[in-house]
């Protein structure tokens, strides 16, 4: 039956995706845009196809070559990943059609091809890292999307992109190591490398310091990858230097491939039984996360470079993540994983206004956004839902996260986390209210025209997606939240 490939599919098809946008472009560079846009297209139907058996008939396991493991490379696909995969796969596309004519200011024309090839790459590595079942190829997909994402930062005209690209390289080389250490420790004592053969072997060695120094690995590691603060100075710069398009790949796709590497292996390769009873760590990431929740924010009022301002707001929502896996209650998981989505429809949409507003005004200081409003509605409307979101109002799915996270910190007694959720929530009013103040109630110095008719469609219709997005998703929580139950009763062990 087909449907027990889909897994091996998943990463199939955007390779030879590829490698045909490669030898499209070798014959007309204009080919590569329609050629990685039908392939995101097929990738966002398989992903679907995938959630929809994974729901049906549950987990699904495929041996790569008929190897069973732990001797075979495994694929898994369970309630979670799937849940990741369509989100991710649905913004690779949105950010690949978002692309096609704000790449034409801010990418040479003759990295076209290689944009499109790393683009297709980058989303390659994701959904790799979502189905497999093989800690040391999580690794490899980590790696390939990672060094598509240096070469895709860099790709802009900006000098300084150059310069934010080899910080992130830097950076990510630092946490490939950690992360690769740790996997050489795990490999080590148990001799395996599958997911769940390793989490069958290790409870008799959870005393091990072996074990212990290969789970500082990669806590490390992934936290540099999640831009956890203050592991997170690569992200500022990354984020307001690449190509627009690429800020709002690297913003929501990259981003939550970090957090869901981080959430496989925490619950499904050490266990809750290890990381509450053997090494509790999790109090320690919820504070951690709870300091980067306030300092994001912080830092983002002191912005004013818009894309700036949101690169350390994302600091703060990853934060949002972290503390919802740190308290470690089904409910507060459960506002982490929703957050997930939300903060990918929320910063996604946010991302792709910047570059609207780069693309036709060339405006990027907040200062300079004097009624901006009048000149482009639809464009600031967009922004305007996405903020709301984001701060965490009804009825925006931003509202929902932090209702689930609140209630997640009230059952585990942890008040001040409730007091941190409520601080943020003021603090991102602040700086969101200045760009809409400036936007909305400042007059303009001199006379302009309307420029909201010049927005590309192509730009426009993704990010009007997104903000519709924030509102629908708020009446329909129930779906995502359906498989998010499932998929946290799952993760904690039936707890």
């Amino acid at each position: 039956m087909i449907s027990e490939h889909l897994p091996v599919l998943a990463v199939v098809l955007p390779l030879v995706g590829a490698l045909t946008v490669l030898l499209a472009g070798w014959a007309k560079k204009r080919y590569c845009y329609p050629v990685a846009v039908a392939v995101l297209t097929l990738q966002f139907g398989l992903s679907l196809a995938i959630l929809r058996e994974v729901l049906l008939g549950g987990t699904i396991h495929y041996y790569l070559g008929d190897w069973a493991p732990p001797w075979g490379i495994e694929l898994v696909v369970d309630r979670l990943s799937a849940y990741v995969l369509v989100i991710l796969v649905f913004l690779s596309l949105l950010s690949c059609i978002y692309a096609k004519r704000g790449m034409r200011r801010e990418i040479d024309p003759k990295k076209t091809v290689a944009f499109y090839v790393m683009f297709l790459l980058l989303v390659v590595g994701v959904c790799g890292i979502t189905v497999t079942g093989d800690i040391f190829n999580l690794y490899v997909f980590l790696e390939i999307s990672s060094i598509a994402a240096y070469t895709l930062v860099a790709s802009g005209r900006e000098r300084k992109g150059l310069l934010a690209g080899f910080n992130y390289l830097i950076m990510g080389t630092i946490s490939a190591c950690f992360i690769l250490i740790g996997i050489g420790h795990l490999y080590v004592v148990t001799g395996t490398l599958n997911m769940a053969d390793l989490a069958r072997l290790l409870p008799p060695l959870y005393d091990s310091t072996i074990i212990h120094t290969a789970f500082i690995f990669f806590i490390v590691g992934l936290s540099i990858k999640t831009a956890l603060f203050p592991l997170h100075t690569w992200l500022p710069d990354a984020y307001s230097h690449a190509p627009s398009a690429v800020s709002v790949l690297i913003s929501t796709v990259i981003s939550k491939m970090g957090i869901y590497a981080t959430i496989r292996i925490l619950f499904d390769v050490f266990t809750v039984g290890f990381i509450i009873d053997h090494l509790p760590i999790l109090e320690f990431f919820a504070w951690v996360a709870a300091i980067a929740v306030i300092a994001g924010s912080v830092l983002a009022i002191a912005q004013t470079d818009l894309k700036r301002m949101l690169a350390y707001s994302s600091v703060s929502q990853m934060g949002y993540i972290i503390l919802g896996i740190g308290i470690a209650n089904s409910v507060a998981m459960t506002g982490g994983v929703l957050h997930i989505l939300n903060h990918a429809l929320i910063k996604g949409c946010l991302f792709m206004v910047a570059g609207a507003i780069i693309y036709r005004v060339g405006l990027r200081d907040i200062n300079d956004f004097k009624g901006l409003a009048g000149r482009m509605p639809y464009t600031c409307a967009a922004f305007f839902i996405a903020a709301l979101s984001m701060i965490g109002l009804p009825p925006t799915v931003g509202f929902m996260s932090k209702w689930y996270l609140t209630l997640g910190a009230i059952e585990a007694g942890e008040w001040f986390f409730v007091v941190v959720i409520l601080a943020s929530t003021l603090l991102n009013a602040i700086y969101f209210w200045r760009v809409l103040e400036y936007a909305y109630f400042r007059h303009a110095d001199t006379e302009v025209p309307d420029l909201e008719s010049r927005v590309p469609a192509s730009m426009l219709v993704p990010m009007l997606v997104l903000a519709a997005g924030c509102v629908v998703f708020f009446f329909l929580v129930s779906i995502p939240l359906g498989i998010i139950d499932a998929a946290v009763f799952d993760l904690l062990g039936g707890v």
